[in-house]
């Protein structure tokens, strides 16, 4: 079987590209990178970290790093239980940091905010709760062929627990969700489309509200995989009107072990809860419980406290340098990537062309293991990402087996992307 061509027509897309946007970026990124202590250090042969491994986790600035200290040095102790003042002021920044989720993402309530361990957290949350609910034998759940792992497993799980059905949206050879196939896709028996917003390999931005709109017009709810755009363009879920969003705060300057579920009040209301325990009751007798009321229904035992005080910094540092400013940078950072990168004999771009896409410049050099070419380049301090990335089902669609990854963030540079491809041309000479 042939492999579908991952090549774009790179020289007019980006003329184009550039018509549009200035090369170099709006954003003062010399005074951004003051604030993150880890971007300033070398590595044990003196090279400069050169961190382009933005899609997998972001850094931390130091209004992150201070707030994390400042919780467990004078405000930490559990939230919503005790009678004390420490217990009162660890619940009020607890809380404030649900309203600054709330507001950066345009939510109508803070009740609509759940806190989660992360994205994976609150799909699963979704697929158990709201999924057992509704679904039974020949419903069907409509996906696409670019997912995460983590927005494909727990709907298989649930298809396994109930017996729908999963289907896929294809990707075409150009990186782009096929929505030509979405009116043979979905139909009554469509209970929930389960989508990213920015896919982690691709890059490609999807139409998130497109999509909605057609599902919609079937009664099928929508989730979204947030996780790669919430860090990086402005995001309103009520002008998307998906039903659940789901992102992490490790990926836009918080702390890990910490997300956000967005669902729509009503629905979240309707929902049994997930978790059992501490925190999500009203009422608890020997033969029966009573939930609590949202958000607390569905943030059993107790929560990562700091890490979510701390997510309120993070989101006031981004609201700060401003999300459109830190999109056109990335997508400028991208478009000097292709410019340099195309000429290395063997590269292939996986995904759409620059105007299309995301901070994310994903390859494959023809006769070079993924694995080789990150390991060279991080010998000369570059951190790039290697493997399938956790999209299995998109790398067999791609007839490749593994690729590497460069994301960019705000605090990256044109001096960093050009590293990033004098490393690559020395790879490929390297290895002949």
């Amino acid at each position: 079987m042939s492999r579908p061509s991952l090549a774009v027509d790179f020289p007019q897309a980006h003329q184009r590209f550039m018509a549009t946007i200035q090369m170099e970026s709006q954003l003062d990124v010399a005074r951004i990178r003051t604030d993150f202590p880890i971007l300033h250090q070398n590595d044990d042969e003196g090279q400069p970290l050169v961190y382009l491994d933005n899609a997998a986790s972001s850094q931390r600035p130091q209004s992150v790093i201070d707030c994390l200290s400042d919780v467990y040095q004078r405000y930490y102790a559990n939230v919503h239980r005790g009678g004390h003042r420490l217990s009162s002021e660890s619940t009020e920044l607890y809380e404030a940091s649900r309203r600054a989720a709330q507001r950066f993402i345009g939510a109508r309530s803070d009740n609509e905010v759940i806190f989660t361990s992360g994205t994976t957290m609150g799909i699963n949350l979704v697929a158990r709760s709201w999924g057992d609910a509704n679904l039974a034998a020949g419903d069907e759940i409509l996906l696409t062929e670019m997912e995460h792992h983590s927005n494909l497993v727990p709907w298989h799980q649930l298809a396994e627990r109930t017996g729908a059905t999963i289907r896929a949206i294809p990707v075409t050879g150009e990186g782009l969700l096929d929505l030509d196939y979405l009116p043979r896709l979905l139909s009554e028996r469509t209970k929930i489309v389960a989508l990213c917003a920015v896919s982690n390999v691709l890059g490609t931005i999807n139409p998130v509200e497109q999509v909605v709109e057609a599902a919609h017009a079937v009664g099928a709810k929508v989730l979204v995989d947030a996780a790669q755009a919430v860090p990086h363009e402005a995001i309103d879920v009520t002008k998307w009107d998906a039903d659940f969003v789901a992102f992490s705060a490790h990926k836009m300057l918080g702390p890990s072990g910490v997300g956000i579920l967005y669902g729509k009040e009503e629905l979240l209301d309707a929902m049994p809860p997930f978790l059992g325990g501490g925190s999500m009751i009203d009422h608890v007798a020997i033969d029966h419980f009573t939930p609590a009321m949202l958000p607390s229904k569905f943030e059993a035992g107790t929560p990562p406290i700091a890490d979510a005080i701390a997510l309120k910094p993070a989101i006031e540092y981004l609201e700060k340098v401003g999300l459109s400013q830190i999109l056109q940078h990335e997508q400028s950072l991208a478009a000097y990537a292709h410019d340099l990168l195309a000429s290395i004999p063997g590269l292939r771009f996986l995904g759409p062309s620059v105007t299309e896409k995301a901070g994310i410049v994903s390859f494959t050099i023809d006769g070079l293991a993924a694995s080789d070419v990150a390991a060279f380049v991080d010998g000369h301090g570059i951190a790039v990402r290697e493997g399938h990335h956790c999209t299995l089902p998109l790398h067999k669609k791609l007839g490749i087996s593994a690729s590497v990854r460069a994301s960019f963030y705000l605090y990256n540079t044109r001096e960093e992307v050009q590293k990033l491809a004098d490393s690559v041309k020395t790879t490929v000479a390297f290895f002949g």
